[in-house]
């Protein structure tokens, strides 16, 4: 499985929704809580250029958050992602 990184906060329902959607999915992920870090909030802005949580990355891949990784996995586009890495 390729390295998952996913930017959080304490209270975001969404963000609870997409780990549990990976965890469906025999993944799991680095979570970086960006309310604890401000400069990892920063890192994640410049990386996403967005504000909103969660932010996912597959590898270097910017999937988004939890309707942009449903939407993916519907597209058939999840599964050859989190299979890529060797």
């Amino acid at each position: 499985m390729p390295n998952i990184t996913m930017y959080t906060t304490a209270i975001c329902p969404y963000c609870v929704a997409a780990k549990n959607f990976l965890k469906s999915r025999g993944a799991s992920w680095e979570e970086v809580r960006i309310d604890l870090d401000p400069v990892a909030r920063e890192q994640m802005m410049a990386r996403a250029k967005r504000t909103s949580v969660p932010q996912i990355f597959i590898g270097d891949t910017h999937v988004g958050g939890y309707d942009d990784l449903v939407a993916l996995d519907r597209a058939g586009g999840l599964k050859p992602l989190l299979e890529a890495r060797a």
